[in-house]
């Protein structure tokens, strides 16, 4: 497994409007989408920042145990997560895709901490 990057990160928040703001007005990053209680940002290295307020429909293990979880960019994310499954790290639910051949998979680092692999349409 090669990683190559940290592709992805997410927040998780209580006080959405006030964090969201945050990024876009003080940290002065470009809103790439947003719905209710949910927000993307793109950082000019292609990085993805997004903040999940308390009603946000995000996967129930990404934020189970941390606030915030980082993605590791991997070249292929099916020999990564084979990697992983033999040296006896838990995958968390089944891997998942969205647009533009975005796939990400979660898992469970052996301290309990939820990070996730993610490969991109440019892996």
């Amino acid at each position: 497994m090669r990683v190559r990057g940290i592709s992805w990160v997410g927040v998780k928040t209580d006080s959405y409007q006030a964090t969201r703001d945050f990024f876009a007005d003080v940290a002065g990053l470009a809103v790439a989408a947003e719905r209710p209680d949910f927000a993307v940002f793109r950082l000019p290295s292609g990085d993805l920042l997004e903040v999940f307020g308390p009603g946000a429909d995000d996967p129930p293990e990404q934020f189970a145990g941390e606030k915030v979880v980082a993605g590791l960019e991997v070249d292929d994310i099916d020999e990564a997560s084979a990697t992983l499954r033999a040296a006896g790290i838990e995958l968390l639910g089944p891997q998942q895709s969205g647009s533009n051949g975005y796939r990400w998979q979660h898992f469970r680092l052996p301290d309990g901490k939820v990070f996730e692999l993610s490969t991109g349409p440019e892996s």
